[in-house]
């Protein structure tokens, strides 16, 4: 179920998703400020290609500094559109899954700094 469901969001979101979380980190890390936030787009490129059967393990103590930042510009609005759209998902019974990665997203969106995915 976990192959189908990610080339079902491979096909429909997944691999737009991942290409444009990549360019974003390629430009941030064109700045030397910006590689730190560089790194987490790359972070959420890895995810966005392969959701089903990963997790994400959240860490705020890790970066507390930076996942303020990140939350200040941007992380709570990201968070909370995937949270939206998660629910949107989940009104669906067939969209569930899907919603369940939104959810997932939102939780890495909002504090990316520390966390894992396994």
């Amino acid at each position: 179920m976990k192959v189908i469901g990610n080339i079902l969001w491979i096909i429909f979101t997944g691999l737009y998703s991942s290409i444009v979380y990549f360019l974003l980190g390629i430009i941030w890390c064109i700045t030397i400020i910006g590689i730190p936030f560089g790194k987490q787009c790359f972070k959420f490129a890895r995810l966005a290609i392969w959701p089903f059967g990963s997790t994400v393990d959240t860490n705020f103590g890790k970066h507390p500094i930076a996942n303020v930042l990140w939350i200040i510009f941007g992380g709570l609005e990201m968070a909370a559109c995937f949270f939206v759209i998660g629910i949107i998902w989940c009104i669906t019974i067939i969209g569930i899954p899907f919603g369940k990665q939104c959810f997932k997203f939102a939780k890495l969106s909002f504090m990316p700094f520390g966390s894992t995915i396994k």
